[in-house]
């Protein structure tokens, strides 16, 4: 990887931004401090509290940390579904005794007003989540000092992230909790993610920038694999999720090891987007039904999942999490930097050792 990311953090572990509260300063310091880069992530919040929680975390730490960023979203073609979708969801109104929400919230998740923050108050390094950013956006970051990544899911989206001047490209596996970072959100790309390991070989093939591994990734040997197949570094979020420092509530965290909650899915049911989730009883009485409609779904199904989390009802929440959630450890975030750090060298001694018996 090039020296602009390395030298910022001695350990090649990047913590997943996770938006709607769970990367919170309290979590991106702490991982900062033991030697990975922690990422607060700007989406569903406004500039001013993206402003308040850059202070907060330099106030915690003084190492290098990062930023996401959600890029606008173009209108969709769905547009009466999401209607469809709101009838669809009546029965949740009434069990839950709160209203839908506004579909026509926003679309830009003020992306241009965050931007200037970011310009303004310059941070380590910023990442981008659902499309390409301008050429001129990029080059304005790297004149304010930021290293830039951009995530991928497919060899052709990394492309497009390299033409467009990123620094670094975030290749995504099928296997990562949360929304899929797709650069174009359509139905008929539904169901056709790569794993990680096979998609890191094709960008590999495709682009010359450095590549951050993420997917499913829990322990130290995953991310040993991973660096061994091209990648410069590793982004975990669910294995962070768990963590004391975590702003995830607290059923949240617990039903990753709940036995009642024994797969994942990618599903639109709460955001109109595909994401994975922990498979309870929205996911699969709606997401058969859910149009591709983000972010109106999202703003939608937003009063449901904050009433459902607030009763602690696991079963009407967005549980987001990787394929690799059962492997969670309920570690404060530094310590387990730490343990990723020694469960890495550890894999790397073996494999050189493996070499040398030959």
């Amino acid at each position: 990887m090039s020296s602009a990311l390395t030298d910022l953090f001695p350990h090649p572990i990047v913590q997943a931004p996770m938006a709607g509260g769970v990367s919170v300063p309290a979590l991106a310091a702490a991982v900062s401090e033991a030697g990975g880069p922690g990422f607060p992530a700007a989406g569903y919040k406004p500039a001013d509290g993206l402003y308040q929680e850059i202070k907060q975390l330099r106030s915690l730490t003084s190492r290098p940390f990062g930023v996401n960023l959600f890029l606008p979203q173009p209108e969709h073609a769905e547009s009466g579904a999401v209607e469809v979708y709101a009838h669809q969801l009546a029965g949740e109104v009434s069990w839950y005794d709160t209203e839908l929400g506004d579909p026509d919230s926003g679309r830009d998740d003020g992306y241009d007003a965050k931007l200037a923050v970011l310009l303004d108050n310059p941070v380590p390094v910023v990442s981008f989540h659902f499309g390409v950013p301008r050429r001129d956006v990029l080059d304005a970051l790297r004149r304010a000092g930021t290293v830039t990544l951009v995530t991928a899911t497919t060899a052709e989206e990394a492309l497009a992230v390299e033409r467009a001047g990123a620094d670094a490209v975030i290749v995504q596996g099928v296997e990562a909790g949360g929304h899929q970072g797709t650069h174009r959100d359509v139905r008929e790309n539904d169901g056709t993610g790569v794993g990680l390991l096979a998609l890191l070989a094709q960008v590999r093939e495709t682009v010359g920038l450095p590549l951050v591994a993420a997917g499913g990734l829990m322990r130290g040997g995953q991310i040993a694999a991973v660096l061994a197949a091209g990648a410069s570094a590793a982004q975990l979020g669910t294995a962070f999720l768990v963590t004391p420092e975590s702003g995830a509530p607290a059923v949240h965290k617990q039903a990753l090891t709940n036995p009642l909650f024994v797969r994942t899915e990618l599903t639109r049911a709460f955001s109109g987007r595909p994401a994975r989730g922990l498979v309870n009883r929205f996911l699969r009485e709606h997401g058969p039904y859910a149009p591709a409609a983000y972010p109106e779904v999202h703003h939608l199904t937003a009063p449901l999942r904050r009433a459902a989390a607030k009763a602690g009802d696991a079963q009407g929440m967005a549980l987001w999490a990787g394929q690799g959630h059962r492997l969670a450890r309920e570690l404060p975030a530094g310590r387990l930097v730490e343990v990723l750090a020694d469960e890495l060298a550890a894999a790397r001694t073996a494999l050189s050792s493996w070499g040398g018996a030959r």
